[in-house]
């Protein structure tokens, strides 16, 4: 992904953030190093750091002070991206090896864990109790939705509120607090924080929609793991949950999850991907994500009016359009 190449206006400071990110892991333990610098030089979107300079141009932007935000919070995806992929037992990520793949499950947890204690460690030098409170909230609300992902492995009978509530806790609320905590440690008022937070709420929830969708609909090429991943692990995602309310396609489609499922995933899962696509789930979800855009674009349309508004739009569009 050309992660730079929509941001022009951030690229010199991105590239000091991610020079930022590359010093903060570093430390003596030679393999935690290694393990740790393994899945950065894998590379990523850095949205929620983007996210946090844009924040910061409503206020008093300050590039120093900012990176106290941004690093943090893009260890703390980081770290959860490297325990998911032992909860899914994952083999790649963005075309690479996962942490635990190329080593272990034990030392993917440890890394993992190292890398929440250096984002914790950098929050150290912010001031603002608000900052403090409002991170460590919302790694408390992504343990639970994690938690609740691994309950509802292969649950078929769970609600659209029931999986709204899980992404909003693994995804959407760092993305919000991400457009957040920008705006608070760059002073800006508390109108803007709120709206800012409520843009990357919903542009939150609706980029988790479409990785659900490109899961179903992507090429291996595109998304870096093998089409229905999910589906493959047990995690019943939105357009799955859609499908199996059509009453002519459910039986079916009940039937290939139950043969992934005692299969332990070990199989092949298009059958179960061209009963998706046979019903209205994907077109539903499509739906959905579009509604939450909506939501993001009316809250942006209420921000004072600068340049970085305007990337906040062109940010928005991107993620609408985005295929990998």
């Amino acid at each position: 992904m050309k992660r730079l190449d929509i941001f022009g206006l951030l690229k010199k400071d991105m590239n000091y953030i991610e020079d930022e990110l590359f010093r903060s892991i570093e430390g003596e333990h030679k393999l935690l190093n290694e393990t740790s610098m393994h899945l950065l030089k894998a590379g990523g979107k850095r949205l929620r750091p983007v996210f946090v300079l844009m924040g910061g141009k409503f206020g008093n932007y300050d590039l120093e002070k900012l990176k106290h935000v941004a690093v943090p919070l893009e260890l703390i995806h980081m770290a959860s991206l490297v325990h998911d992929d032992v909860i899914d037992d994952a083999d790649t990520r963005r075309g690479e090896l996962t942490v635990k793949s190329k080593w272990d499950n034990r030392i993917a947890m440890y890394t993992g864990d190292y890398i929440y204690a250096r984002a914790l460690m950098l929050t150290a030098h912010l001031e603002n109790p608000l900052i403090h409170q409002v991170l460590s909230k919302a790694m408390v609300e992504m343990s639970i939705g994690e938690m609740e992902q691994i309950r509802d492995f292969f649950n078929t009978e769970q609600s659209v509120r029931r999986y709204l509530l899980r992404i909003r806790r693994k995804t959407a609320l760092l993305i919000a607090i991400s457009c957040q905590l920008g705006a608070v440690a760059s002073e800006a008022d508390r109108k803007t924080v709120n709206l800012l937070y409520r843009y990357g709420y919903n542009i939150g929830m609706a980029f988790q929609i479409q990785d659900d969708l490109l899961d179903l609909c992507g090429t291996e090429k595109q998304i870096g793991k093998p089409p229905g991943s999910d589906i493959r692990q047990g995690n019943i995602t939105i357009p799955v949950i859609y499908a199996l309310q059509d009453e002519e396609l459910r039986g079916p489609l009940l039937r290939e999850i139950s043969y992934i499922r005692e299969r332990n995933g070990e199989c092949d899962v298009s059958g179960a991907i061209r009963i998706i696509k046979e019903s209205k789930g994907i077109s539903q979800a499509e739906e959905l994500a579009d509604r939450y855009f909506k939501k993001a674009f009316d809250a942006l349309e209420r921000l004072p009016d600068n340049r970085a508004k305007k990337n906040l739009r062109d940010i928005a569009n991107f993620v609408a359009k985005r295929s990998y």
